[in-house]
């Protein structure tokens, strides 16, 4: 498989994208050409340094250059807190890093907001890597520049727009990744399909079991497609200062309150979330005599052949739900702001959604 490449081109800087097979092994050799001379710090988890750390680390020694002891962080959503991140700060100034040094994340979604938020405020900002080793950050979270933690009001409610200086994504690393994951990163792909690619939709309806069960050419042909769609996106809207960086939200504000009223416990993953939240979406656009019918339908049923979730694992209350949706970063003067659709590929952002509307919808959904 040839490798594949994204470029990205914002106010915030240019990077590449780089897609194939072994990357990880050559890693030293492209962010050494990348970043000469930089001292390089690595933050990873504690289930990913077993996988890969001490191979990862080897790449990097062989290529000459100089690494300070990796830092790692316990797995899990739990992790983009405050407290993690004064860790990871610490630690970093505890090596001496100057502005010429930079942060590796190797890991998962949670991996790469938390390091890239700490790279955006040591020294004022240091160059910062993203080495994405789960579906769902190699589509989604490792490519557009937000990082972020999390705080009891909500999910990704302190963070920075900063983009990094390279993305490799190595599709070898997705072997080791459990099945549950694999899903919830599918479910970040079938986002970019239902915002405004209907083509690719239908190919995911033929294609979609191949991604998941890591054919290595399906598999590159949907990480590709989805991070030009996010870098398509991010081009023209970097600090979603547009409605048009906000359709990558679709599901989402759903999806957060979800992950909120579960804590970050691990019963929900960020995709199983949004997977739900985008079928919530297209049910509230058909209350809303938006969406046909026939395509709500379509899409809850592509959810559920590809063994995502559809409907929350443990009841919830609506008005817990709306009480979280209130406090999304996306809301406006105390106005909801929602991702709706006229259809499969047709989304578009409500502002002033009716909350009266919105409340009987949950009800429907989760009861009172």
């Amino acid at each position: 498989m040839a490798e594949q490449l994204v470029k990205v081109n914002t106010g915030g800087g240019a990077y590449d994208i780089v897609i194939g097979k072994g990357l990880l092994a050559d890693a030293g050799r492209r962010i050494g050409e990348m970043l000469p001379g930089a001292k390089l710090c690595v933050v990873t988890d504690d289930k990913v340094a077993k996988l890969y750390l001490v191979n990862f680390m080897k790449a990097l020694e062989n290529a000459g250059l100089m690494c300070t002891p990796p830092v790692i962080i316990p797995s899990g959503e739990e992790s983009k807190s405050f407290g993690q991140l004064q860790y990871i700060i610490d630690k970093a100034l505890s090596f001496k890093l100057d502005r010429k040094s930079a942060i590796v994340a190797l890991g998962g979604g949670v991996v790469g907001d938390i390091a890239g938020f700490a790279a955006s405020i040591l020294l004022r900002g240091i160059p910062f890597v993203q080495v994405p080793t789960t579906l769902l950050a190699q589509v989604d979270s490792s490519v557009g520049g937000k990082t972020a933690v999390n705080t009891a009001q909500g999910k990704n409610l302190v963070g920075t727009f900063y983009q990094p200086r390279l993305v490799l994504i190595d599709t070898d690393s997705l072997k080791t990744l459990p099945a549950r994951e694999m899903k919830a990163g599918y479910a970040e792909i079938l986002k970019y399909a239902l915002i405004d690619d209907p083509e690719f939709f239908l190919w995911l309806e033929q294609n979609g079991n191949k991604v998941l069960a890591g054919d290595g050419e399906a598999l590159a042909h949907a990480i590709r497609v989805s991070c030009a769609a996010k870098a398509k996106i991010v081009a023209e809207d970097e600090r979603e200062q547009k409605d048009i960086r906000a359709l990558l939200n679709l599901g989402h504000t759903f999806g957060h309150a979800l992950e909120a009223i579960y804590n970050y416990d691990g019963r929900l993953l960020h995709g199983e979330a949004v997977g739900i939240g985008v079928r919530m979406a297209f049910g509230f656009s058909e209350a809303l005599g938006l969406c046909p019918a026939s395509e709500t339908k379509q899409v809850a049923k592509h959810l559920e052949e590809k063994g995502l979730m559809t409907a929350p694992p443990a009841k919830v209350a609506a008005h817990d739900m709306l009480e979280r949706m209130r406090g999304d970063k996306k809301a406006s003067s105390g106005r909801l702001t929602l991702v709706l659709l006229r259809g499969i590929g047709r989304a578009f952002v409500a502002r002033d959604v009716e909350e009266a509307k919105l409340k009987g919808f949950l009800e429907a959904q989760c009861g009172k």
